[in-house]
């Protein structure tokens, strides 16, 4: 008779579990072959379990942890709690803050990952596609006072690192609709937006960019609530959604996340086309 194979539900806590078994595998040189011969288990087992095909179970995690030398307690409890919740798809940040930090699947994780990047932009031009001085100005207001040299620095570089996936070798098609206040808010100033809008033009030019602009004529609509932004993920893998206030950050997985893309797909239907979009964004630039 044919091996019935365990039916799995892939998720992005599985991904990421696997991702860091295998970094740490790597980092202290052991190879999947040794692995394998210690749980006694075959090559390809290891290789499923990192590739999170199959999912990662406690205790095989607890005795790879024993054989790489990880003996850390608060670094065991983060992979052991990914392996006893590998089946999980809701919010991650009540489960994981006490656990790991901020790295933990976040925007840059998510974008190197998706194949395609949708945001609704209530108050500021999309992350991807802010100018340096337009990133900066937005840094320094939300580091506010705790604003170093060394902290602007670092989230600058990390700002202009993620904006390679726009480069269209890179494969990842990014959709932004953008409500027409973003683009008449006076960051930095009158010269520094007219250099910002005009580069959101030449962008408009890339063939895996879409901008929409939500004209201020529209009333009530989908977005109301705020920016959010949705991450296409391959297959097998959810599509999340992604939101934050100043209570905190929100990441969900499918089914969760289809509110976020049925908004979405509500908000493009009564932006402005792409032509629209680009004649009004050239029309604000001349106005400053």
């Amino acid at each position: 008779m044919p091996v019935r194979r365990e039916s799995f539900v892939h998720t992005l806590r599985a991904q990421w579990l696997g991702q860091q078994m295998r970094e740490l595998r790597e980092r202290r040189g052991f190879t999947l072959k040794r692995a394998a011969e210690f749980l006694e288990r075959d090559f390809s087992s290891v290789a499923r379990w990192e590739r999170a095909e199959w999912p990662f179970r406690r205790d095989v995690v607890v005795a790879l942890l024993d054989l790489y030398g990880e003996h850390d307690p608060r670094t065991r409890a983060h992979f052991v709690q990914l392996a006893e919740d590998a089946w999980r798809t809701d919010r991650w940040d009540d489960d994981y803050d006490e656990l790991v930090d901020s790295s933990f699947i976040d925007f840059p994780w998510l974008e190197s990952r998706a194949e395609r990047i949708c945001s609704f932009d209530a108050m500021l031009m999309p992350g991807l596609m802010q100018i340096p001085e337009y990133a900066e100005a937005v840094i320094r207001n939300a580091e506010g006072q705790r604003a170093t040299a060394f902290s602007v620095a670092k989230w600058m570089q990390l700002r202009l690192d993620r904006q390679r996936v726009l480069e269209p070798e890179f494969g990842v098609t990014v959709s932004a609709v953008i409500d027409e206040s973003v683009l008449r808010r006076p960051v930095g100033g009158p010269e520094l937006m007219r250099g910002q809008l005009k580069h959101l033009g030449e962008l408009l030019r890339l063939p895996n960019i879409e901008v929409r602009v939500l004209p201020a004529t529209v009333g009530l609509h989908a977005g109301l609530d705020g920016s959010f932004w949705l991450f296409t993920m391959p297959k097998p893998y959810p599509e999340v959604a992604y939101t934050e206030t100043l209570g905190g950050r929100l990441f969900m997985e499918s089914p969760k996340s289809r509110r976020y893309a049925e908004a979405y797909d509500r908000l493009k239907q009564i932006a402005l086309d792409r032509p629209g979009s680009a004649k009004l964004i050239a029309t604000i630039a001349e106005e400053l």
